[in-house]
């Protein structure tokens, strides 16, 4: 037989982890924004596990050294770059999808779209939840 305290311990263990993993999961989506910024001939900069998507974009824009005109931005997602080897300053694609796998597929299936030849990918990034 179990005794009454011991059980009473039992539980409270369990009821003390049970909020222990439900305070990590809440600090970890509190910090699951991300942007990347993209710029000419495969310039970018990147920024995940931000608090909010404005400091994230403004750390991604930051980072950039080639003029970033676009900027995306990822929560809870992965984002990816790809560009065309054979011209870095042509075609490009980038994703953002909610797994690395489809993320990484997206925009290099984007990069040849838009007319790449050996479409590449350049960069990827996935924040706290991707």
């Amino acid at each position: 037989m179990v005794s009454t305290t011991v059980a009473q311990r039992r539980a409270m263990f369990v009821f003390a982890l049970t909020l222990a993993l439900a305070g990590l999961r809440f600090a970890t989506e509190s910090w699951a924004a991300g942007a990347f910024a993209i710029g000419k001939c495969g310039a970018y900069g990147q920024a995940y596990d931000y608090a909010a998507e404005n400091a994230a974009r403004a750390a991604a824009a930051k980072q950039c050294k080639g003029g970033c005109t676009t900027t995306v931005t990822m929560k809870r997602a992965c984002a990816a770059l790809s560009i065309d080897m054979a011209n870095p300053c042509g075609p490009h694609g980038y994703a953002v999808k909610p797994h690395i796998s489809s993320t990484l597929n997206e925009a290099t299936r984007k990069c040849y779209e838009f007319g790449g030849r050996e479409c590449v990918i350049r960069a990827w990034a996935c924040d706290a939840k991707g």
